[in-house]
């Protein structure tokens, strides 16, 4: 099958086109062709060997972490799916690699496609639709009449969380730049500060939850507009032991994860509130709670543009260089 992969860690010119033997179908796997993928910034950095500490990949590795498509194949032990069943996922971190004609994937990481959505739409959502609910209904577990903060949300994170914040019932803040103030209020954004023009630290006070996408300066101040008891939940970093749990990492792993997050944390306690660190997980059963939310209307993908799959390179490079006006860029295979 055609792929595109990296066989070193690297910037864009280590990724590369190649054929590679088809997916081997597990007793539980769905053998899945690929129609469209998305690509997002935590291909980036695995591309740059961002996470290869914490995530240690085999090279070389086939690139892209979220698709749609069409089941081709189901294995002996497969009950939810049968061939002809268009679904979308987030494979399991083990199992990435979208950015390709076919994938396996275990079938309780993957969902029915949302009915109304193309193709192109339904691959732009998996990622970044549980990165939203696992952080604002698991993480942060938002009740209405919150206030939550979302920073970039005409990003693909932010366009996704936002409407589900809403949808939560919370009172929802935003940053943007003045040309996209229009679109992130039209996705429900009651407030929404042009970081052009204002630094929300000093316009936004008394927030139960920020979820941060951007991480650095923009963390720190985010811990300024909580009020006590709030959380603020990093979603680029920095890492935190938790995490490094979750993952089974050594104690000595465990203890670096810890020392990266240690002045958030501080900082964090100092104003009566808590840090977090979110790297989100496949799991199946949510996208079907989040397909009915799409399916209701409640949610809608917002794609910037697609690109034909052998220009999988551009779009990359398209993401990378800040291109995108707003949403998801979106790889077609056909």
């Amino acid at each position: 099958m055609k792929t595109y992969l990296i066989e070193k860690y690297g910037d864009q010119s280590a990724v590369r086109a190649a054929e590679t033997p088809d997916p081997q179908v597990g007793a539980d796997d769905v053998l899945v062709r690929i129609h469209a993928a998305s690509v997002n910034p935590l291909d980036l950095k695995l591309r740059d060997g961002a996470f290869k500490a914490i995530l240690p990949y085999r090279l070389p590795l086939i690139l892209g972490n979220d698709f749609a498509g069409e089941v081709v194949q189901a294995g002996p032990a497969v009950t939810r799916f049968t061939v002809g069943d268009e679904v979308y996922a987030r494979p399991d971190k083990d199992r990435i690699g979208t950015f390709a004609e076919l994938i396996a994937v275990h079938q309780d990481d993957v969902a029915l496609k949302p009915a109304g959505l193309t193709m192109e739409e339904a691959a732009s959502l998996p990622l970044v639709a549980l990165a939203s609910w696992q952080a604002l209904v698991d993480r942060a577990q938002v009740r209405p009449g919150q206030k939550v903060l979302i920073h970039a949300g005409a990003g693909g994170f932010g366009t996704i969380a936002v409407q589900l914040a809403k949808e939560l019932g919370a009172y929802v803040a935003t940053t943007a730049s003045t040309a996209k103030v229009d679109l992130v209020k039209g996705l429900g954004a009651d407030v929404v500060v042009d970081y052009t023009k204002q630094a929300f630290e000093t316009v936004l006070d008394g927030y139960d939850v920020v979820v941060d996408t951007l991480g650095g300066e923009t963390l720190a101040k985010s811990l300024q507009v909580l009020k006590p008891g709030g959380k603020v939940i990093g979603i680029a970093g920095p890492p935190d032991a938790a995490f490094a749990r979750e993952l089974g990492a050594n104690v000595f792993l465990r203890l670096a994860m810890s020392a990266l997050s240690f002045r958030t944390r501080l900082r964090a306690k100092r104003r009566h509130v808590t840090y977090s660190f979110l790297f989100m997980k496949a799991n199946g059963d949510q996208l079907r709670d989040l397909t009915m939310l799409v399916d209701a209307g409640k949610i809608r993908p917002v794609v910037d543009r697609v690109f034909p799959f052998d220009q999988t390179r551009e779009a990359m490079e398209y993401v990378e260089k800040g291109r995108a006006k707003a949403g998801k860029v979106v790889i077609a295979m056909t």
